[in-house]
């Protein structure tokens, strides 16, 4: 039964979970940490990690993810970010970084980012760095919006990506129009999309079982939960009222998963953690909600490694109405500086729970006593309070 309050007369509200609220049960036996895997696979792609990144310029290019692909995890590249409207886009992201550097206001730092997004993305740009991370040899993703995947998605797919990440702030199983004041577009049907794609489909974010079980049947391989909330950087919460407590939204969209293999005969879809994340207990506890992977952003901004020099945004940020996120200090500041092997594999000399993420979630499953993440999937809760 739902835990239902009353806020006031005449209506209730949900009760709801966020990962500082739950703890994971450990059961009766332990095992060895050598002999858990961490591994997931979605479509015909094996990950040694259960990693995705988010989508952002601050932590993707090129580069980092050819990087991550070595270590065991998923890049997604933002088609369109910095990569895909300068050439030279590291110099680009130099400017937010000297902004930020010189004392500016936040909405200073925010007003460059736009400036630098108001620039029109290059399919040329795009598909130059789509090739560079798929001539390396990993798995190659981008990342397109809801209202640019029509337009966008062709000149992918002939560059050579691999899966297609579909994200917005929320998305929902027919995107209608545009939200930029510009005139209305046709809709996108995801389900049509999807069908005339022979590449996996990642598609979100969302919050709730409904809308979970909805992109389930349009035929995604994997639905996005939550909406890249990272404390002190995002800000849908102020600006549009709406927040995720990940914990309670990924059990529904587990719950989904369930009800959605059990309507289809067994057809999997892959749940996607994407936000709330700050240390690697967190991904711990993600995985124990239901999720086959969680995406990463403010984690590895940190790393010495990334475009965005110690900075930490959200391609919500570049709105150019409505920015949804800050630029700000990655959540791991004090340890800029440490190479993306160490902050994914260790060893850390960090107790906080800031490095070493994966090496934390294999010793979380070994002191629990299980072997696999499907098997944690299972693993017992409680509450805090």
């Amino acid at each position: 039964m739902r835990d239902l309050v009353e806020i006031g007369m005449g209506r209730t509200a949900r009760r709801s979970y966020d990962f500082d609220d739950i703890d994971i049960v450990p059961s009766r036996r332990t095992r060895s940490s050598k002999v858990v895997s961490t591994g997931w696979q979605i479509d015909a792609y094996r990950f040694d990690l259960p990693l995705v990144t988010h989508p952002t310029d601050a932590v993707v290019s090129p580069h980092t993810a050819i990087e991550i692909g070595r270590l065991g995890g998923l890049a997604a590249l933002n088609a369109e970010g910095l990569w895909a409207r300068h050439a030279d886009a590291d110099s680009a992201l130099a400017r937010v970084a000297e902004a930020a550097k010189d004392g500016a206001a936040p909405s200073e730092v925010v007003q460059r980012l736009q400036e630098l997004h108001a620039a029109p993305v290059r399919h040329d740009l795009i598909t130059e760095a789509v090739r560079t991370v798929r001539d390396s040899g990993v798995t190659v993703a981008a990342r397109v919006s809801p209202q640019h995947a029509a337009e966008l998605t062709p000149h992918l797919l002939s560059a050579g990506v691999e899966i297609l990440i579909v994200q917005g702030t929320i998305v929902s199983a027919e995107h209608v129009g545009e939200d930029s004041g510009e005139s209305d577009t046709d809709p996108l049907n995801l389900k049509d999309f999807i069908a005339d794609l022979d590449v996996p489909v990642v598609a979100g974010g969302v919050s709730d079982y409904r809308t979970a079980m909805h992109l389930m049947r349009t035929g995604a391989a994997g639905v996005i939960v939550g909406h890249g909330y990272t404390p002190g950087i995002t800000s849908t919460d102020q600006v549009l009222g709406i927040g995720v407590p990940m914990a309670t939204a990924l059990i529904d969209a587990a719950a989904a998963r369930r009800d959605y293999l059990d309507e289809t005969g067994g057809r999997y879809v892959h749940v996607l953690a994407d936000g709330g994340v700050r240390h690697s207990g967190d991904i711990a506890k993600a995985v124990a909600c239901g999720a086959d992977a969680v995406m990463l952003g403010a984690p590895l901004a940190a790393a010495s490694e990334a475009p965005g020099r110690g900075l930490y945004w959200t391609s919500a940020a570049a709105h150019p109405s409505l920015p949804r996120s800050r630029v700000a200090p990655a959540s791991a500041g004090e340890h800029t500086g440490v190479d993306l092997r160490t902050l994914l594999h260790g060893p850390s000399q960090d107790p906080s729970g800031t490095v070493n993420l994966f090496g934390a979630l294999r010793r979380a499953l070994a002191k629990t006593g299980y072997s696999d993440l499907k098997e944690f999937q299972r693993v017992g809760l409680t509450v805090r309070h």
